[in-house]
């Protein structure tokens, strides 16, 4: 029984929207007992007790959609009924069923949490909770909402999988009565069928209703290519019965001759995986070759590697397309040897050969732990790994548009195979680098990898990596993570914990500059110190911070220019005099004799606010450079010369963003701050190699190039960025060039 037989046995009938209402609630009643009488003919796995159950979630949901309709015509409560039914071809509990013929009571009926959990059980209601989709919520997208709403249904799927089993119910009965809803509506659901929830299914192993989702999608996203290459397979399906079942009986006779006990079924390519093999091989329908297929079902794992020998005997296999997905499994629980061989009149032909709990899981994948367990039969892991990754990525990830991203890649099916050097395997997705394995292996790799080792080649650690390969990471207890690896990194996973780290480093760094920012605002004010007693201290911080703010947040928020220290300070020493606390005359009298048009103490740069600071592009200041700062809009400290025009420009408009910065004695010793030099030099072979020779001579790194077209003329321009540590190297690189014979002039630019 498939789930398609489960639930599209359940008739449509429509009611008439001109009837009396009376009229029309009378049949809309029948309608959903007629239904009900039909999904308990399904049920009979269930206990008395559970069934009850089942019976109560239905009269509590026929009542809560009362009066509510399909835009077929057909009452709203038939929608419920036949998502139970699908998970009830499952063999889903009972409380997976109520919450399935409850999931749009909360959205749809005004039915609360505490509601459910009244009349039914605390699982129940979370279940249902974690499919309610939070429209009552405002967020700045349709893509965040969507975001938003995958977040809530991962946290109750993390709990409990149940959740995404029933939400895949619901869409495929949803795509399966698409035909009934608006026009307008087919893109937008089916792109998302095919982008999100038909990956998920894949990912959980549900096969059947991966291949449904997918054909359904295709259906109503190319209504007339579905409809030519439906013809086009009817046609063919005619034309190739008998090879279809010549093979068969080849196939089947060589097994019984060499004493294989097989149960051999005929399978065939859905329509989205012949128009995606046409798609993506730019072949025509009567190209495609491999429409067919044979499973095969054998007793034990021994006997499929026997059977692949067998087969491999009988027709010449196509190279390159074999796999084994019984040694190496896929990360859904999938298992099955795969071959392609070519059959009479040069047909290839592709042999899936399992045993049949590897069957069981092949099709129903996590649901088999339900589907079979009153058989004895139990999947090993319910897909734990994935649900985890994608848990972890959550926890990191607080912007819904860089969650959805990071999940997005982990979901689609694409897979290679790694191994560490114990041959420990690990599945990743197509172009996953060695970025990604580090943090494949665990989070502490990843933030101190700083290299590779693959098949025992030194590599970096953006090389994509490919099936087969045998990695090792070389660690660094001094390594981090920086944001250029996001260029590369590719998982979910990887990215999350990258982002993390970043954003963890930021906001310290950020609240550290922002004490800077705070303090020095503060003895403007007036104010030397804030209370020393604790008690005091805390009264003093739950009067200034938001609901639900921390005091480290805040101290960042002031960092990275979000709010002004000024303002700030103000609202703290206005809270100090409520208090009774007054300025200090004598600090206030010398900080406004002092200050003049510049604060009296300075925000020194060094190596603790490196997040936090930006050095800015247009000027390029290097230490010794005579520099000042400003205060940008959420991003930090951007640090300029003194007499860059567009700093001059910024601190007109805000002058109130002006921050005194120097700085400090250790900054130019570990790190290197680029500069922008310009140079007009003798044309001539080989000019370009002595310039780059005299830099590297004077320990300067180059990091960009630009080169005027003036090939005819005697001079050219030449323009670099390098990167140096302070003042001092930069003047001694520009003496060195200045000293070569086939520069006529160089200088450093000091503004746009």
């Amino acid at each position: 029984m498939n789930a398609a037989a489960t639930t599209s046995s359940f008739p449509s009938l429509p009611i008439d929207k001109n009837l009396p209402e009376a009229e029309r609630l009378r049949l809309a009643a029948d309608v959903s007992a007629q239904h009900f009488e039909h999904l308990l003919g399904f049920l009979s796995y269930l206990d008395s007790n559970s069934t009850a159950m089942v019976r109560r979630a239905w009269q509590f949901a026929d009542q809560a959609h009362r009066n509510q309709w399909r835009s077929s015509g057909d009452p709203y409560i038939t929608h419920p009924i036949a998502v139970a039914g699908i998970c009830a071809n499952w063999k889903l509990d009972a409380q997976a069923l109520s919450a399935a013929l409850l999931h749009d009571a909360m959205e749809d009926c005004g039915i609360t949490k505490d509601d459910l959990r009244q009349q039914f059980d605390e699982t129940v209601a979370e279940l249902v909770d974690g499919l309610t989709k939070l429209d009552k919520l405002h967020f700045n997208s349709r893509e965040e909402t969507q975001a938003e709403s995958f977040r809530k249904m991962l946290l109750a799927m993390a709990k409990d999988v149940r959740v995404i089993l029933i939400k895949l119910a619901d869409r495929t009965h949803n795509m399966r009565t698409m035909g009934d809803m608006p026009r307008s509506k087919w893109g937008r659901i089916s792109s998302e069928t095919l982008e999100i929830f038909a990956p998920i299914a894949h990912r959980l192993g549900l096969n059947q209703s991966y291949r449904e989702l997918q054909d359904l999608a295709f259906r109503h996203l190319h209504p007339w290519r579905y409809e030519t290459l439906e013809k086009a397979i009817a046609k063919s399906r005619t034309r190739r019965n008998d090879l279809v079942q010549r093979v068969h009986n080849e196939v089947e006779a060589t097994f019984k001759r060499v004493g294989l006990p097989a149960r051999l079924a005929g399978r065939e390519n859905t329509l989205f995986v012949l128009y995606q093999k046409m798609q993506r091989n730019h072949l025509s329908f009567a190209q495609v070759t491999d429409i067919y297929g044979f499973r095969i079902i054998l007793p034990t794992t021994t006997d499929c590697y026997t059977a692949l020998g067998v087969l491999h005997q009988l027709y010449k296999p196509v190279p390159g397309r074999f796999k084994d997905h019984i040694a190496i499994a896929k990360t859904n629980g999938y298992q099955s040897l795969h071959t392609t061989l070519v059959g009479p009149s040069g047909v290839n032909i592709e042999f899936q050969l399992r045993t049949e709990s590897m069957h069981i899981v092949a099709e129903a994948g996590v649901a088999a732990h339900w589907l079979y367990q009153s058989e004895g039969r139990q999947q090993e892991a319910l897909n734990t790994k994935w649900l985890q990754s994608l848990l972890d990525i959550q926890t990191e990830t607080r912007d819904a548009s860089e969650f959805w991203d990071n999940v997005k890649v982990d979901l689609f099916p694409d897979s290679i195979y790694v191994f560490t050097p114990k041959s420990k395997v690990f599945s990743m997705p197509q172009g996953a680098t060695a970025i990604d394995f580090a943090y494949a292996i665990h989070s502490n790799v990843g933030h101190h990898a700083c290299g590779a080792v693959i098949n025992g080649e030194v590599a970096s650690l953006r090389t994509v990596l490919k099936s087969g390969d045998v990695v090792a990471i070389t660690l660094d207890e001094n390594a981090a993570p920086n944001a250029m690896w996001l260029n590369f990194a590719k998982t979910g996973r990887a990215r999350s914990k990258i982002r993390n780290h970043l954003k963890t480093v930021a906001q310290t760094e950020s609240a550290a500059l922002g004490e800077q920012l705070l303090t020095q605002a503060l003895r403007e004010e007036g104010i030397a110190d804030l209370p020393s007693d604790e008690e005091a201290q805390d009264a003093l911080w739950q009067a200034i911070l938001k609901p639900g703010q921390t005091q480290t947040e805040l101290l960042s928020d002031i960092g990275l220019g979000r709010q002004v220290a000024t303002l700030v300070a103000q609202q703290i020493t206005a809270y100090l005099q409520h208090q009774g606390q007054r300025p200090d005359a004598l600090l206030l009298t010398q900080q406004r004799f002092t200050q003049g048009n510049r604060p009296q103490r300075s925000v020194i740069l060094d190596s603790q606010n490196r997040t936090a600071t930006h050095y800015a592009p247009c000027c390029t200041p290097v230490p010794g450079d005579e520099v000042i700062g400003y205060l940008g809009h959420g991003d930090g400290l951007h640090i300029h010369r003194s007499d860059c025009p567009e700093a001059q420009r910024l601190l007109e408009r805000q002058p109130e963003r002006h921050i005194a910065v120097e700085w400090g004695e250790d900054i130019h010793n570990d790190h290197l701050y680029n500069a922008n030099i310009t140079l007009a030099v003798q044309n001539g072979r080989g000019v370009l190699a002595r310039i780059a020779q005299v830099l590297a001579d004077s320990d300067v790194d180059i990091r960009r190039v630009d080169i005027e077209d003036e090939s005819a003329m005697q001079t050219t321009v030449l323009r670099f960025t390098i990167a140096v540590h302070d003042q001092l190297q930069l003047e001694s690189a520009l003496r060195a060039l200045r000293r070569n014979a086939a520069v006529r002039s160089c200088s450093r630019v000091l503004a746009p």
